[in-house]
């Protein structure tokens, strides 16, 4: 399971994204930024492990990522950090429904710092962790990560 992980995060590398809004480059660069920028904020590894997972779908399918992504993850990662992987657009997409539909839920909240990430996560110039330091970070004295009957779902 976890070599199915890294596999997916480090085929992020040379995907390229759009400058216009990515302008710090490949994929696995923007998402290892979005990780430390989660790992900064919260000591919440689900979250973390959304930020570090969320562009995965890239890599497959860059329009279509965040459902292609969750699709890929089903069964790696907890369900609750599958959720924000396939809904990590939805502010962008619709901000004013999706606020309405979640309003005052916990997926809001953690869908609103996962975005700030996102958007934070684009600096051409920024320091990152190496790939497999980011891994085993997420993953060191987190077993329940893998431990997919440890997190239930939430409220969709």
């Amino acid at each position: 399971m976890k070599d199915e992980l890294f596999s997916l995060l480090d085929a992020l590398a040379g995907v390229q994204q759009s400058p216009r809004y990515h302008p710090e480059g490949d994929a696995l660069f923007h998402s290892l930024q979005v990780f430390e920028l989660a790992q900064r904020s919260t000591e919440d590894r689900v979250l973390w492990a959304a930020a570090l997972f969320h562009d995965v779908g890239k890599a497959v399918d860059g329009p279509l990522h965040d459902e292609v992504g969750a699709d890929l993850l089903e069964g790696l990662l907890p369900p609750r950090a599958v959720w924000l992987v396939r809904h990590h657009l939805a502010l962008l997409r619709d901000r004013r429904r999706t606020r309405q539909r979640l309003h005052g839920t916990a997926e809001l909240r953690d869908l609103e710092r996962l975005r700030r990430w996102d958007l934070g996560g684009r600096d051409p110039g920024a320091r990152v962790l190496a790939l497999d330091d980011a891994f085993d970070l997420l993953l060191d004295g987190a077993p329940e990560l893998l431990d997919r009957a440890g997190d239930p779902p939430r409220r969709r």
